[in-house]
């Protein structure tokens, strides 16, 4: 049975109350946003021969779902013609994000102007917004909880989503990823005096928080069907964002977090009590996500990403500015190797 300890760790940030407190407002506030009206149906463009759409094949015989993208195109097919011709305002481009993981969607609460939102995934955004609407700051952002990432996207709430999430064989039957634009793996984060070493033996009698609908809870809940986690590791606290599970290790109501290592680094670096345990034990993949039949949006992204991997102000560029500090590594390990497409007839 899991011991609860209140840990004499509420140290943390000045005072975990508070920070429980504004992550309380901040999910509110994102569910709020997610209730929004859809932006309108997307059409498959015409003269397509390969479409996401026709291509549920693909995703049942799935072995590596990052390459089930299709090749770029500058084309403007109907679902670009659709964002290109709303009126006045509501030009933008319509975007989930994510507006509390530090250093890839957050608000900046030292710094900035106030209500701008900042980080990788919104550079990344920017980027987008400038290539199709001539204007980088052409951008609805709307935060979208983990669990709500692919709803949003299929209500047509949101354009697309860029939101640190991974691509995956279950989730390209329902949405359409473009290539993958960083690489990461599963890892733990405890307090560094837990005596957690990894993903392994180490995690018997521990609790461990993941967020609802996370590629981390549905590994956790494979292996510990298939006896490669303890059969005592407690796996049923699941949280709606990610960082609410950092929250909820400060309070001790959890002894451990299994999500993404470089959203676990940011979070790391948020409060020195805890730090990673033990490496990767996955490898994944981040995508911009995008309804199934948006070929054309699809197509246009991925060779936006092209240019934002070649370009000096690009990913490098971001990863710099943003990521190098906390993932306190070589990048290339977070780059994406060369992207590869589905074939085309």
């Amino acid at each position: 049975m899991v011991v609860r300890r209140l840990r004499a760790r509420l140290k943390g940030w000045g005072g975990v109350g508070a920070m429980a407190a504004a992550c309380a407002l901040a999910l509110i506030f994102a569910l709020a946003l997610t209730r929004a009206a859809p932006v309108g149906p997307r059409a498959t463009p015409a003269g397509q021969p390969v479409s996401h759409a026709a291509g549920t094949d693909a995703a049942e015989d799935c072995d590596a779902p990052e390459k089930q993208t299709l090749s770029p195109s500058d084309a403007d097919g109907r679902t670009i013609e659709e964002i290109k011709n709303r009126k006045g305002e509501k030009r933008k481009l319509i975007v989930g994000v994510d507006q509390n993981s530090y250093r890839w969607g957050y608000r900046d609460p030292n710094g900035g102007e106030s209500g701008t939102l900042e980080g990788f995934d919104i550079d990344l955004v920017h980027r987008i917004a400038e290539d199709i609407l001539g204007d980088r700051d052409a951008v609805q952002f709307k935060a979208i909880p983990t669990d709500q990432r692919i709803p949003a996207i299929q209500a047509g709430r949101v354009d697309m989503v860029v939101r640190t999430m991974t691509i995956n064989c279950d989730r390209i039957k329902d949405v359409a990823f473009s290539a993958p634009y960083f690489k990461t793996g599963q890892q733990v984060l405890a307090p560094k005096s837990a005596p957690i070493e990894g993903y392994d033996e180490t995690l018997a009698d521990q609790e461990i928080c993941t967020a609802t609908g996370s590629t981390a809870y549905a590994k956790l809940e494979a292996d510990k069907k298939a006896g490669r986690l303890p059969e005592s590791t407690g796996i049923g606290t699941t949280v709606p964002n990610q960082l609410d599970c950092l929250v909820r290790l400060q309070l001790g109501e959890v002894d451990a977090v299994v999500t993404d290592g470089a959203l676990a680094a940011s979070q790391a670096a948020q409060d020195p009590t805890v730090e990673l345990k033990g490496e990767a034990f996955t490898t994944e993949y981040y995508g911009v996500a995008m309804r199934k039949d948006a070929d054309d949006m699809v197509r246009r992204v991925n060779r936006i990403l092209v240019d934002f991997r070649e370009d000096a102000d690009g990913w490098q560029a971001s990863y710099t500015k943003w990521l190098s500090a906390t993932l306190k590594g070589d990048p290339s390990r977070s780059e994406p190797p060369a992207p590869e497409y589905l074939r085309e007839n």
